[in-house]
């Protein structure tokens, strides 16, 4: 097993120590990346003067683009029934 990284990550003015396993250091850097990007964002384009609300919206905004990608796949996956069954129907047909 993989020893331990302590690292500190800064969201919102504040630091947040983390004791992780090495191999999550870069996904959770990038995460505080644009988490970041996106405080300011929020606070450029509207008068936020909590920065309680700004966080709200941004995990408003992760978690409606995770359901987004959701309901993509699950549309993408009744597609791909849809195509596989019309593929067997027209096998079927020719074989018989």
């Amino acid at each position: 097993m993989a020893d331990k990284l302590k690292i500190k990550l800064s969201i919102a003015d504040r630091v947040y120590p983390l004791t992780i396993n090495p191999d999550q250091e870069e996904g959770l850097r990038k995460a505080a990346k644009k988490i970041e990007a996106m405080i300011k964002q929020f606070e450029q384009s509207y008068a936020v003067r909590d920065k309680q609300d700004v966080l709200a919206m941004c995990a408003l905004q992760f978690a409606a683009q995770v359901e987004q990608k959701v309901i993509d796949k699950d549309d993408d996956n009744v597609n791909v029934v849809n195509r596989l069954n019309s593929l067997n129907d027209l096998l079927h047909e020719h074989l018989s």
